[in-house]
């Protein structure tokens, strides 16, 4: 049987609540609009790029928002010594590049545990908890970091619209 991307639990966004709990609804709603997004897709219709010379596909999306969560929360916010899973200095488009349909059931789980594990790591953090910014030199915030983090899943689950278009008609999703 070939492995299809589930269909996500997908939580409501918060209306009311403290910044932190609004911070956290807004990430997690964008981190499950990219699930819903791939929901009953096999690897080979994840790994669908959309036009050349784009290398963006769904799959790709994943495993780049797999090293972007890793990358703020869990590197920077949470100053844990971890290399990046697709990427390198050597491939710094590994993300994207180097798809393997056959292991988009593992890396769909890579980018769940990734999830659950930055969220556990800037749990006890407050969101003035600072970070250097990695090319510029300057403070960031915790705070800084989600808001990012929520302008990054909007701007690819626009692409993933597109891609999830492309690959079999569906929109709305």
């Amino acid at each position: 049987m070939t492995w299809r991307a589930p269909e996500p639990d997908r939580t409501p966004r918060m209306l009311v609540g403290g910044e932190r709990a609004m911070l956290q609804s807004f990430l997690d709603h964008h981190r499950d609009t990219l699930l819903v997004k791939c929901q009953g897709l096999n690897g080979i219709q994840l790994a669908t790029r959309s036009v050349e010379p784009s290398s963006m596909s769904l799959l790709g999306l994943i495993r780049h928002l797999t090293e972007t969560e890793r990358g703020w929360f869990r590197s920077r916010a949470a100053g844990e010594q971890l290399p990046y899973v697709y990427t390198s200095e050597a491939d710094p488009d590994g993300d994207f590049d180097n798809l393997d349909p056959a292991a988009a059931e593992a890396d769909y789980a890579a980018y769940l545990e990734e999830i659950r594990l930055c969220d556990k790591a800037v749990a006890a953090l407050p969101l003035d908890h600072t970070v250097i910014h990695p090319r510029s030199g300057l403070d960031l915030s915790l705070r800084w970091i989600y808001l990012h983090m929520i302008e990054e899943y909007a701007r690819h689950n626009g692409h993933a619209d597109l891609l999830r278009e492309r690959i079999d008609g569906a929109t709305g999703l």
